[in-house]
């Protein structure tokens, strides 16, 4: 009898953790597939939308900092997501009604500046939180990526009846659910070794070589999806895609993400996060070398299905590998130093991308290959730094 009240404290946990996911990811099921066209709907060019797309990137650099600092300081993961997701709410309301590429650019970064912390903190506090109560993460996260499809089947279909324009407004309103659903998360409690002493610790995570290898090829695989994530809408639409048909495509990458997450808790121990890295590595390269040579439509659903390593994979194990890596009391530090050097990847990358799509068109996405493969050389590096000696 004395194990039924830590399941259920374990159920309700899981449940409103799910309910976050859900919320979170339809505001990026809209704003991921059809945030440009948005931008393009309000008169930018590539170029432009490049720069305003880079803008959370280069935002996160300073806003994931303060905001983890502030969570491990006061111990207050669930708190300053609620503050982040309310401030989030309020900054994509008011770029609703920005009119000109500066007035965009301003209130975006804004935006970002509340909205940039909520994903990353949103893992800590399910890192934390999950494990202790005997829950695995993956079947949890997934909830997350169904909503994503769901949001980008919803948008794809909507696109065909509403004015481009107004698609900001399903982020607005997505946001607000989430904010209303983080206010129902359950607190984590003070976790053991908060104390001043193990966070400032985190900072030899800065000087260790395998630490900084490895988040540094998670970042530039997940920066090599900057063209797909910034252009690949506008690329098929070019192409005489409908939205029907452009959401169905977004879906179906994260369909594969779901198969992955759902499955993740039942992969074998000796699967290490280094081999997850190199396979999400080795997917990226494959993916976007073919999508380089804008592939028929055939298959593009094969390519899509990639997701599920490109992504999936690089997303599991640069989590499991940070939050080995962390101190006690410092989880959300270390995660946030992995999201900076994300940030400081995809903002360059993305920048990059419009102004290789705006001359090169979908054979930008030859340059994202180069960056997977980096990502995997990044990858053996830590590899090798965690088995020297000097790591023991």
């Amino acid at each position: 009898m004395a194990v039924q009240p830590q399941k259920s404290t374990g159920e309700q946990f899981s449940l409103r953790l799910k309910a976050f996911y859900v919320a979170l990811f339809l505001t990026l099921g809209v704003q991921l597939p059809f945030l440009p066209v948005w931008l393009t709907a309000k008169g930018l060019e590539a170029g432009s939308i490049g720069i305003v797309l880079a803008i959370p990137a280069v935002i996160r650099i300073i806003a994931i900092p303060v905001a983890t600092r502030m969570a491990d300081r006061r111990d207050a993961v669930r708190g300053v997501i609620i503050l982040a997701a309310a401030g989030a709410t309020a900054g994509f309301a008011a770029l609703a009604f920005a009119q000109g590429a500066a007035a965009i650019m301003l209130l975006y970064a804004l935006a970002s500046a509340a909205y940039a912390p909520v994903m990353m903190l949103a893992d800590t506090y399910a890192l934390r939180g999950l494990t202790p109560r005997g829950r695995a993460y993956g079947p949890v996260r997934v909830w997350g990526s169904a909503a994503f499809i769901a949001a980008s089947f919803g948008a794809g279909a909507l696109l065909d009846l509403m004015a481009p324009v107004d698609l900001i407004w399903l982020m607005v309103a997505a946001m607000a659910i989430a904010t209303g659903v983080a206010l129902a998360l359950v607190p984590l409690g003070t976790e053991p070794g908060s104390g001043l002493t193990h966070r400032a610790s985190a900072a030899h995570l800065l000087r260790n070589p395998a630490f900084l290898t490895a988040i540094a090829a998670a970042s530039l695989v997940q920066a090599s999806h900057a063209v797909y994530y910034g252009f690949a809408t506008i690329d098929w639409q070019a192409a005489g895609y409908d939205g029907g048909v452009i959401g169905a495509l977004w879906a179906l990458g994260v369909i594969s993400e779901i198969a992955l997450f759902a499955l993740s808790a039942r992969l074998p121990s000796t699967i290490t996060p280094i081999a997850l890295l190199l396979v999400g590595a080795a997917g990226a390269a494959v993916r976007w070398s073919i999508m380089a040579t804008a592939p028929p439509a055939i298959l593009l659903p094969v390519l899509q299905c990639l997701h599920a390593f490109s992504f999936g994979t690089t997303h599991l194990g640069a989590l499991a590998f940070v939050s080995r890596m962390a101190p006690l009391g410092a989880a959300a530090t270390a995660q946030g130093y992995f999201a900076v050097a994300l940030g400081a990847t995809m903002a360059g990358a993305t920048a990059l991308a419009g102004v290789l799509y705006g001359r090169f068109g979908s054979g930008a996405y030859a340059a994202m290959a180069m960056l997977a493969v980096a990502g995997a050389l990044c990858a053996l590096a830590a590899g090798r730094a965690q088995r020297s000696p000097s790591h023991q």
